[in-house]
């Protein structure tokens, strides 16, 4: 998706960066959290060198093995409204897998979110190269987007296009949200038009790097809707084109936002997201037996999606949008996971802490 005007080094910088989304990103941490508790499951004290907490993971699944298959049994959750019904499209896909206001809604000193300033931004991400603050994205017409037309609202979720021209820095996953399908961009933009007005002034981020003249191929024509009926196609434009799981959890390559042969093989590391003080390590969600979810059942799957419950009954870190994708219907759940199930078992290495 990038243009071919990228340096390598640059590149190699901009995919560091764009890694750094929130939406979508389960994940366990070989560090201790606020408790003092480590939260790193078989597949991250395999990498972490500990053979004791290693052997004690594997115990864990052993016995989990050995007792009853988990159930998931929440209630219903009714399927997406249809496309023709813009608002109620939008609020499912914002609210629900798209996850948008994990980043640009206001959160106090302890990373949790604030009722009332959903969606009016300042959530911030420091990185050596750049401080990025997620902007407002009300319709407050002095602070957030209600001065912009649709067009300029699409072009700077698909392209990283600011209303008056100008490039955003990262790390919004705008190389995935190009494909959304213009339907679901109209959804969007009326869902984000309907939310409560907050004026809230967001500081302007800070960029200490050259931008490139474009983040992605300018969009010229309307992005066609996926089917449902073709499951997998629509479990992946659920889970990578708006949901962008992949970000987080492929590792990178340094010509591209992630190395896509690894598909799922986790391993970014993500140091003290929202302002919390304990990192996360994407966890590996290939088809791998021991390090993978491959001797996962599809209910399991779920469960981690939904509750952050890991297969051995651990709470995984709250850097996922578990309250997000609670919202996410039966039905596209059954093909999200559907989808996720097809990616090979693969392996990748922890990045050393020091690195980032």
């Amino acid at each position: 998706m990038f243009t071919n005007t990228f340096t390598p080094l640059y590149r190699l910088l901009a995919a560091c960066l764009l890694a750094v989304v929130l939406a979508a990103c389960a994940q366990d941490s070989g560090m201790p959290d606020s408790s003092g508790e480590t939260e790193a499951g078989s597949e991250a004290a395999a990498d972490t060198g500990s053979e004791a907490e290693a052997d004690a993971a594997d115990a864990a699944v052993a016995e989990d093995e050995e007792a009853e298959p988990y159930v998931f049994d929440r209630p219903f959750v009714p399927p997406s409204p249809p496309l023709t019904d813009l608002l109620g499209r939008g609020e499912y896909l914002v609210e629900g897998i798209a996850g948008c206001g994990n980043c640009h809604s206001g959160r106090d000193e302890n990373g949790e979110l604030v009722e009332g300033l959903e969606y009016a931004g300042n959530f911030v991400i420091e990185e050596p190269i750049f401080t990025a603050y997620a902007p407002n994205i009300t319709p407050d017409p002095e602070t957030g987007i209600g001065e912009w037309t649709d067009e300029q609202i699409e072009r700077a979720i698909r392209e990283g296009i600011r209303e008056d021209g100008t490039l955003m820095g990262p790390p919004m996953a705008f190389a995935y949200y190009r494909d959304i399908s213009s339907t679901d961009m109209a959804a969007i933009i009326a869902y984000l038009r309907s939310v409560p007005p907050v004026s809230r002034e967001v500081p302007e981020s800070i960029v200490n790097m050259e931008l490139p003249p474009a983040w992605v191929e300018p969009v010229t024509e309307p992005v066609p809707d996926i089917p449902p009926s073709d499951r997998l196609a629509y479990g992946r434009y659920l889970s990578h084109t708006i949901g962008h799981c992949t970000q987080c959890h492929t590792p990178l390559a340094e010509e591209s936002i992630g190395d896509f042969s690894r598909i799922g093989s986790g391993m970014n590391l993500y140091p003290l997201p929202f302002g919390y003080d304990w990192s996360a390590l994407a966890a590996n969600i290939t088809q791998h037996e021991t390090l993978g979810i491959g001797a996962w059942t599809d209910d399991e799957i779920k469960r981690a999606i939904v509750y952050g419950i890991s297969r051995d009954g651990r709470e995984l870190l709250p850097f996922m949008g578990y309250s997000y994708y609670e919202k996410v219907s039966d039905e596209d759940l059954d093909l999200i996971v559907e989808y996720i199930k097809t990616f090979p078992p693969s392996v990748a290495e922890a990045p050393a802490a020091e690195e980032h």
